[in-house]
């Protein structure tokens, strides 16, 4: 294939998925229009209702207990089945399933069209250094024994590498353990274990200029799921030892200590610093949630991230690059880890009404959002409880996060899974100009799509030009 058919091809993909994703919405009016007829207004209704019904029970199930919590859940599961029941009756169920498809249909060749005129590039790609003494750090205990499962030591030993085995009987300083281990001769560091451990010898590792090895040996992993790691098969990251490439990612850091996921401030982080947590996560959660979210319990919190303020946010999360723009909290998965900005998603829902206003996405009332280096969180309390990587602390405030750029150098495999890209909001403007072939090029819908930097550090890093800020 010629170089400039490669552009043509795509386009061509590009026109036709924008075509099929305005005529399959035609068709889902149609489908309404000809069958429901007059009655197409009260069948919407009924869904929209039905919607509504169950965020408002959501809501109440997790900020009432006792007798009204049960009645919530019971309203949560009723109000599917009614709207079911009400369009069974009206003998118009097929009408609603055929124009829900048509219009699935419509959205997902649509994201796909603006996915492939997304001209943003993944992160780049160096040559990976050349490695003479390789030292692991591996927890056995974590993911529930996926360094024995995978046979990660006996694997990392057989390519060379040195092997430090933490002894969870005793209190480890894993920090203090790569120090050791760098001033031993080691010219990498890696882990196998949880995002926590990582996090630590991380921050080592890109204080000293050394490559750092990421092996998802704990229960989660999200940092290796945005490096586009196996996360099924924790032994294919060993690859990068003798087929690898260099990534140069960012570090998390609040109030010196690194994190390289995200830290979270207010409901969860109350969650998960009880000392029930660990033995009955739901339990804990749901008998700790109605409190906190009535304000009677948990700090009353601040924050600012360049320009946007957040005032008494219930849950707050800083996060080391913006998470996708898929969903309302911003969580999920980040397609860049290479943009030097952080994301910072607020969240403050006060009742029923509220929580059935998050339908509306990242339009949705309570929600604020914003990208900037820096993020200082206050609160009316000396000592605020924070989940860093998800391991619960409490630090001094102000509490104070910041990006460092570019600062670490991560060995990953050269045939992994990848990274799969963030879906893109829909733009029903751009898809027609795609349809009609009028669209040649578009900036990248993904990632700051309605976030603000104010520092300026955008320009610097990654290129993203400064927008508004959402605040809902």
């Amino acid at each position: 294939m010629t170089p400039t058919s490669a552009p043509s091809q795509s386009m061509r993909q590009r026109f036709w998925l924008a075509r099929a994703s305005l005529l399959s919405a035609a068709a889902s009016a149609v489908v309404l229009g000809v069958f429901a007829g007059a009655r197409t207004v009260a069948l919407l209704a009924v869904g929209l209702v039905g919607l509504v019904c169950v965020a408002a029970g959501l809501w109440w199930s997790l900020a009432r207990q006792g007798v009204r919590r049960v009645l919530a859940v019971l309203l949560t599961l009723a109000a599917p089945v009614w709207v079911l029941v009400a369009y069974t009756r009206a003998h118009l169920a097929w009408v609603a399933a055929l124009a829900v498809g048509l219009w699935l249909v419509a959205v997902g060749a649509g994201r796909a069209a603006l996915m492939k005129n997304d001209t943003s590039a993944d992160m780049p790609e160096h040559p990976a250094p050349q490695v003479r003494r390789p030292v692991l750090i591996m927890n056995p205990r974590s993911g529930g024994g996926k360094v024995r499962r995978f046979e990660l030591r006996e694997r990392a030993a057989a390519l060379g590498a040195e092997v430090l085995v933490l002894d969870w009987r005793e209190s480890t300083d894993v920090a203090d353990m790569a120090r050791k281990a760098a001033a031993g001769g080691a010219d990498l560091l890696g882990v196998a274990g949880g995002d926590g451990t990582q996090a630590q010898v991380a921050d080592v590792a890109a204080t000293l200029g050394l490559p750092f090895l990421v092996v998802p040996a704990g229960t989660r992993n999200h940092f290796a799921l945005d490096l586009g790691l196996d996360r099924e098969d924790p032994s294919k990251a060993l690859d990068a030892l003798i087929d690898g490439v260099e990534l140069r990612v960012d570090l998390g850091s609040v109030n010196g200590l690194p994190f390289v996921n995200n830290v979270s401030f207010g409901a969860y982080a109350e969650v998960v610093a009880s000392p029930a947590y660990r033995d009955d996560k739901t339990r804990t959660a749901l008998r700790l949630l109605p409190d906190m979210l009535a304000g009677h319990k948990g700090p009353r919190l601040s924050a600012r991230a360049g320009q946007v303020e957040f005032d008494e946010p219930q849950a707050l999360l800083v996060s080391n690059n913006p998470y996708g723009s898929s969903d309302i909290a911003g969580l999920g998965r980040r397609s860049r880890i290479d943009t030097g900005r952080l994301g910072c998603v607020g969240v403050k829902v006060t009742g029923a009404a509220h929580a059935a206003g998050l339908l509306r996405g990242r339009r949705a009332t309570g929600v604020v959002r914003a990208t900037a280096t820096r993020v200082a969180v206050e609160a009316d309390r000396e000592q605020i409880p924070v989940g860093i990587d998800g391991e619960a602390v409490r630090l001094r405030g102000p509490v104070r996060c910041e990006v460092r750029p570019l600062a670490l150098r991560v060995l990953v495999p050269r045939n992994r899974p990848g990274v799969r890209r963030d879906r893109p909001l829909l733009d029903w403007p751009l898809i027609g100009r795609l349809a009609l072939g009028r669209a040649r090029r578009a900036h990248g819908t993904h990632g700051t799509h309605g976030t603000h930097d104010t520092s300026g550090a955008a320009g610097e890093n990654g290129g993203v030009p400064p927008e508004r800020p959402t605040v809902t």
